[in-house]
């Protein structure tokens, strides 16, 4: 086999994570399950064997000192005592070479320590030594998407469609309040396997959609309600919208633009407790002001009085 360095395209130098992110891409671009090509399977076992020395550190280190040679094994340096390393074996009267656990890359298609859990990350937990599979082949792709979600939805919680790409949508449960730019999985909704293994999953990023009427402050959701000046001055009932249908709310005479109201338990509606509607009262003057309503308010403000604050 070549040498090691060479075969993962890095430097006597690099760390072990360079090593290792060098081995990763080289093995699935090379992993018989992802690559059909008629080569792909003897490059994918030259490169586990090059892991398997410079990717394990006490081989790395033989190897580097001349210890070993690319396929792991001893490089004969010399007959040493009897019954030594490489001596004369005193019980078979004859040449018995210690080799230790090494193991040939290429011909015993051996991994190096670790490389398993490696094939795991990258191939859903499924893969095992030489390309063979446990359970069934990778998993198809995930698939990323930013679900804008109805305002409604995400404060009450319940079902909204979401579209995964063209032609496809699917139903996503919303969590009530859960926080924007959290992720949901749905398991199984991703890219189907090219293999035949288990499709991937679908994450769904969540935007909040803005809403015409209400907005959110924190579990808190505010409201602005159109109020005339006759109600507000004088005191009424007022129809105001919530989340899920409307309500009655007793507006006190005098009325100003600069108070609010709050229906608890209207807000949100989070796992830890709901939020409050809060009610915010927007004194609309008439379109035409008549003239006994004009000298009305001339008399106030000749009096001085306090209109409004």
């Amino acid at each position: 086999m070549r040498d090691p360095y060479s075969v993962l395209g890095v430097s006597k130098t690099a760390s072990l994570a360079e090593i290792k992110k060098a081995f990763r891409k080289l093995a699935k671009q090379y992993h018989p399950d992802q690559n059909k090509d008629a080569k792909a399977a003897a490059k994918f076992a030259e490169v586990n064997s090059a892991y398997e020395i410079v990717g394990d550190e006490k081989k790395r280190a033989q190897f580097d000192r001349g210890e070993i040679d690319a396929e792991g094994k001893p490089r004969f340096q010399g007959f040493e005592a009897a019954g030594g390393p490489g001596g004369f074996g005193r019980d078979t009267g004859g040449f018995e070479f210690n080799f230790g656990n090494a193991r040939s890359g290429s011909g015993g298609g051996g991994f190096a320590s670790g490389f398993d859990d490696i094939l795991s990350e990258m191939f859903g937990g499924r893969a095992q030594r030489g390309g063979a599979r446990a359970g069934g082949a990778p998993r198809g792709d995930d698939i990323q998407v930013t679900g804008q979600i109805p305002f409604t939805v995400w404060a009450l919680g319940g079902k909204t469609r979401v579209e995964l790409g063209p032609g496809r949508v699917v139903d996503a449960s919303i969590p009530a309040g859960i926080a924007p730019g959290k992720t949901i999985r749905l398991r199984g909704q991703g890219e189907p396997s090219p293999f035949g293994g288990e499709p991937g999953d679908a994450l769904i990023t969540v935007a909040v959609a803005p809403h015409d009427t209400f907005r959110a402050e924190g579990k808190n959701v505010r409201v602005d309600v159109n109020v005339t000046l006759y109600e507000a001055a004088l005191g009424a009932k007022v129809r105001v919208p919530t989340l899920d249908g409307s309500v009655d709310l007793t507006l006190p005479a005098g009325t100003t633009g600069l108070r609010s109201f709050r229906l608890k338990g209207k807000g949100v509606q989070a796992k830890d407790g709901p939020g409050d509607l809060i009610v915010q009262p927007r004194i609309i003057m008439p379109s035409k002001i008549d003239p006994e309503l004009e000298a009305a308010l001339v008399k106030l403000r000749e009096k001085g009085y306090d209109i409004g604050r």
